[in-house]
C-alpha cells in the first residue's frame, strides 16, 4: 500500500486548504492600515529615518497590488496625522514631499490597475505643493471604479468629529435640522467619510495596539489585527495572515 494512503496525509491536506483565503464569503470591503514602523525600520538597519519613510511609501504601491489582487473595495492608509506635524521640521518637510514622488512614479501603474485615489483629513492646511498633486491624482483618477486607495492626510479624527459637530450645529441654527433628528446617521453624513462604509478590518504594524486618533467614529465595529512586523515590510503573507484571521471571527455587532 502507497504510504499517501494513510489518514494522515489526508488531514494534512484539508488543513491547508482550511488555511487558504476563501475569495467567496467573508471578506472585508474595507480595510484601514495604521502604517506604522517606518522609522524604526531604518534604525534597526542602521540608516535614516528619511530611509524607512521612503521604503514605506515604495511599499504602499505592493499592498495596493495585493488588496486588488484579494479584491478589497476600499484601502484606507493614514499616512500623516494632525499630531505628526510636532516631528522635526526636516522630517515634516521631507514627509511632505512623498506623496508627490509617489504621484510621479507610481500614477500611471495606479491608473492602469483602475485605482481610484481619494483623500480624508484637513487637506487646506497641507503645502502647496503636497495638494497640488494629490489633486492631479483624484482628477486622473476620478473616473475609475476599481480599488478605492484612500490615503489619511493631515488626518485626526478628534478634529473630524469636532469639525463635523460644528457644521451641524450651523445647520441646526439654520433650521436644516431639528436638534432632536440628529442621530448617529446625520453625523457620519458630516464626517471626511461620508461617501463610504466603515472599515471591516483596521490593522496596525510595528507592534504598537492603539488607534492613535484614526477612525475613532468609523471603527465602532471595526475588528483589529496587530502585528509586530514594521511597515515596509509588511507584504502579501503577513497581508493574507490578517485576511484569514478575519475571515475565522465572527462579526455580531452588539447582537447574539
Amino acid at each position: 500500500m502507497s504510504i499517501f494512503k494513510f489518514p494522515f496525509f489526508k488531514k494534512k491536506q484539508t488543513n491547508k486548504i482550511e488555511h487558504e483565503i476563501n475569495h467567496t464569503i467573508n471578506l472585508p470591503e474595507h480595510i484601514a492600515i495604521i502604517m506604522d514602523g517606518n522609522g524604526r525600520w531604518a534604525k534597526k538597519r542602521g540608516l535614516p529615518r528619511f530611509a524607512g519613510h521612503k521604503e514605506g511609501m515604495d511599499n504602499v504601491k505592493k499592498i495596493v497590488q495585493v488588496a486588488n489582487k484579494h479584491h478589497i473595495k476600499i484601502l484606507t492608509l493614514y499616512a500623516f496625522s494632525t499630531e505628526n506635524w510636532k516631528r522635526p521640521k526636516k522630517e515634516v518637510d521631507y514627509l511632505m514631499q512623498l506623496p508627490k514622488e509617489f504621484i510621479h512614479i507610481y500614477l500611471p501603474d495606479l491608473i492602469k490597475e483602475n485605482v481610484q485615489i481619494k483623500t480624508i483629513g484637513a487637506f487646506d492646511l497641507l503645502p502647496d505643493h503636497t495638494k497640488r498633486a494629490i489633486e492631479h491624482a483624484i482628477d486622473k483618477t476620478k473616473d475609475n471604479d476599481g480599488l478605492i486607495l484612500n490615503i489619511a492626510l493631515n488626518y485626526g479624527s478628534r478634529h473630524e468629529i469636532v469639525q463635523a459637530i460644528q457644521h451641524i450645529a450651523e445647520d441646526v441654527q439654520n433650521k436644516k435640522y431639528e436638534i432632536d433628528a440628529i442621530d448617529e446617521s446625520v453625523l457620519s453624513k458630516y464626517l471626511f467619510t461620508s461617501e463610504l462604509k466603515d472599515p471591516d478590518l483596521l490593522i496596525r504594524t510595528s507592534g504598537e495596539k492603539r488607534l492613535s486618533n484614526f477612525l475613532l467614529w468609523q471603527s465602532a465595529y471595526t475588528e483589529f489585527w496587530f502585528t509586530d512586523v514594521y511597515w515596509p515590510d509588511f507584504n502579501e503573507d503577513v497581508f493574507e495572515q490578517a485576511l484569514i484571521d478575519y475571515q475565522n471571527r465572527k462579526r455580531r455587532f452588539g447582537g447574539l
